[in-house]
């Protein structure tokens, strides 16, 4: 979004906290599996600014996640204008009269804007029908099969103060500079990729943005090859084995980079293939150097390698010294 805008400041919350990072804000994601997020922004005069801010999410079942983001960021600087976006939007009236009366008693002004509406009806008996479905399943969860394969490193030689993402902020700026050396970052990856033709792109929980550019100038340098792109994630989402469901397996591995609100699972979906489905002939493992200790190497890596050849790639996690 920030990219499309015409190289706006991006910044996205985060979980875990850094060392010489004060907290410009953080709010409370009501409905998920780990609540608290956090704003940590490298220059909080970034966020200072009275300019329009573009709150960007997946979905907008009632909103109040982005309201309290909203109540946040306006508590410590108030104003004029907030834009909701989203790929789909599903709130009730309710919902969208609870933004205007909160438009009205911040004295701001709020809009929403989404690809596509519309809304969920539940019938009765849901739940415990679920619970029935979720009882005869076996979840699409794949264990290690006998075989281990090759784990190989590449080395980027990530540009020298170049943030990893915009967990501490992205400036149009810091996009330029990685635009410059992302053909050279993705050469060195396809020179380590040897007879493939179905390739992905991993990436690591909150570290997005580089992966995805990294696996976009990966299909750049390989036209011939099927270059896909995805990350680990901490959602926990029912895989079902079947054709017609989206989420089809699932990998289940511990967190490796010692997240400060204790160990727990984590989740790579769709990277085993499903019945009747061609897997991935090498993984590109694209993780931060926060993630890549040895809980990485003895958990994920090796359900990975047992699917297909892996290359990790390792980026610097942004410090305030770097």
């Amino acid at each position: 979004m920030a990219d499309a805008l015409g190289g706006a400041y991006y910044l996205h919350s985060t979980r875990r906290p850094v060392p010489g990072f004060a907290t410009y804000g953080g709010f409370e994601e009501e409905h998920s599996h780990a609540t608290s997020h956090l704003l940590l922004p490298a220059d909080p005069a970034m966020l200072d600014r009275d300019v329009p801010v573009v709150l960007v999410d997946d979905e907008l079942s009632t909103g109040r996640t982005v309201l309290n983001t909203i109540e946040t960021l306006h508590a410590v600087r108030p104003r004029s204008h907030y834009v909701l976006a989203a790929l789909v939007d599903l709130r009730g009236a309710a919902d969208q009269a609870r933004m205007d009366d909160l438009a009205a008693r911040l004295g701001t002004r709020i809009d929403a804007v989404a690809l596509a509406g519309g809304h969920v009806e539940l019938p009765e008996g849901i739940l415990e029908a679920g619970q029935a479905l979720v009882a005869g399943l076996s979840g699409g969860s794949v264990g290690l099969g006998g075989r281990s394969l090759a784990v190989a490193r590449a080395s980027l030689e990530w540009p020298t103060g170049l943030p990893d993402g915009g967990r501490h902020g992205f400036l149009p700026s810091h996009r330029t500079r990685l635009e410059k050396d992302l053909a050279r970052m993705a050469d060195v990856l396809a020179a380590e990729l040897d007879d493939v033709s179905r390739v992905l792109v991993l990436g690591f929980e909150e570290l997005m943005y580089a992966p995805l550019r990294l696996a976009e100038a990966l299909a750049d340098a390989l036209p011939s090859v099927d270059v896909r792109y995805s990350t680990t994630t901490r959602s926990p989402v029912l895989a079902v084995d079947d054709p017609g469901y989206a989420i089809r397996t699932r990998l289940v591995f511990p967190s490796h980079d010692d997240p400060a609100d204790g160990p727990g699972e984590r989740y790579a979906y769709n990277v085993a293939p499903g019945s009747g489905q061609r897997g991935f002939d090498q993984i590109v493992f694209v993780v931060d150097d926060a993630g890549d200790t040895v809980a990485l190497a003895h958990g994920l890596l090796e359900r990975l390698r047992a699917l297909a050849p892996v290359l990790v790639a390792t980026v610097p996690a942004h410090r305030r010294d770097s």
